[in-house]
């Protein structure tokens, strides 16, 4: 049984490519919001997340690119890993996919760190796939089923 309140995503290479979030991606964190918290963290390396990200209803941690993998995995953690859902893309997600109850990896524009799935619960094809898993929670059912 999972309980989630709080979901966790990657920027860039997950619900932003090159710094531009998309449009789907927008209207579905705005459906979200209304049921969980919602969490943005990045190193920012193109520098456009607060300008993406403004108007919706999220959260938005910048932190060093130095150990941002460490960084996530503390803000996971923070939050109560238990009940997080995580989104991401990189080898930096890997520490806070172990720390999530709940891992989705994405395969966006900027490929995939391969050694995360062994971190990772679900695999999609985008991040509106991966936050339509959570907008429909019989899908992420499906996909978690034993």
């Amino acid at each position: 049984m999972l309980t989630i309140e709080n979901i966790v995503l990657d920027f860039n290479g997950t619900i932003a490519a090159d710094g531009v979030m998309k449009e789907g991606v927008r209207q579905r964190i705005l459906r979200l919001a209304d049921q969980y918290r919602i969490y943005v963290i990045t190193s920012d390396t193109q520098g456009t997340a607060a300008r993406e990200l403004e108007g919706l209803p999220v959260t938005l941690k910048i932190f060093s690119d130095s150990n941002a993998g460490e960084c996530k995995r503390k803000i996971v953690e923070e939050l109560g890993g238990g009940s997080c859902a995580c989104i991401g893309n990189g080898n930096n997600d890997k520490l806070m996919f172990q720390a999530a109850a709940l891992s989705i990896a994405v395969l966006e524009a900027e490929g995939l760190y391969a050694p995360i799935l062994s971190s990772a619960d679900l695999l999609v094809k985008s991040s509106e796939d991966a936050l339509d898993l959570l907008l429909g929670t019989k899908r992420l059912i499906s996909g978690l089923r034993g």
